[in-house]
């Protein structure tokens, strides 16, 4: 395991949890401030480290969109048993999983952060091969050199698998067609200088969420790293917010 890539869990001593979910190729560390603040909060933290991360891509490889959802799950389930009521929060890929947990389980709120429904073309999605021609091939990854921030969170992966990348568009295609089934109140948030997932990705779930509760948060001047952006102060506030609203 990546140093600093453990799963963390902050007791707030009440009642409300809140269940944090890591994004592709990412890591609970990533979480790691915004745990803390909701943790000052009171509320019970646990963000657990998904199948096949903060390891190596040979592992990634052998992990599909279903083992990332058991983790949410198993973590889900370790949450309630400690706390009566449950909110969730997601980035990137962790909001897809947010999304689909709220389809099949009783949660509070749920909060969106640069969720990808449409993947920035400069991404090179276009030169994705058909998953049967990818076998282990990877594409580099470049590394992060951001700076106040748990060190393992600049410790992503320096190579994507190319059967993960398909495993994670088949996760958006599974959530675009389950949104219309959610109905828990939505906090959606994403960074108006996201270069990875499409800002208007927010707009697509917003459009077509269940959900009679439901906001949209554009940061302004921010990318797809919300939790680790210099605007995430302005974030971590709006989160806050909405959960205690």
């Amino acid at each position: 395991m990546i140093q600093g890539g453990q799963p963390f869990f902050m007791n707030g001593g009440g009642s409300s949890g809140v269940l944090l979910i890591h994004g592709f190729t990412g890591l609970p560390a990533e979480l790691f401030l915004l745990g803390q603040v909701l943790n000052q909060k009171n509320f019970t933290v646990l963000c657990p480290r998904l199948a096949g991360h903060a390891t190596d891509e040979n592992n990634l490889m052998r992990t599909t969109r279903e083992d990332w959802f058991n983790s949410v799950l198993d973590g889900f389930f370790i949450l309630r048993g400690v706390c009566d009521e449950i909110f969730v929060v997601g980035h990137s890929m962790g909001g897809l999983l947010a999304l689909k947990l709220a389809a099949e389980q009783n949660i509070s709120k749920i909060v969106t952060l640069a969720a990808p429904i449409f993947i920035d073309d400069g991404m090179g999605l276009k030169n994705l091969p058909p998953r049967e021609f990818c076998g282990n091939a990877c594409i580099v990854q470049p590394r992060r050199k951001l700076n106040d921030v748990p060190q393992a969170a600049n410790d992503v992966y320096k190579k994507t698998p190319l059967v993960s990348v398909h495993e994670l568009l088949d996760l958006i295609a599974d959530v675009k067609n389950i949104l219309p089934n959610v109905t828990t109140p939505i906090l959606i948030m994403h960074g108006e200088e996201d270069h990875t997932a499409q800002p208007r990705s927010a707009r697509f779930i917003m459009d077509n969420i269940g959900s009679e509760r439901k906001f949209i948060t554009t940061v302004a001047n921010s990318g797809h790293l919300l939790p680790l952006d210099e605007n995430r102060e302005f974030v971590f506030e709006e989160i806050l917010n909405f959960i205690r609203s």
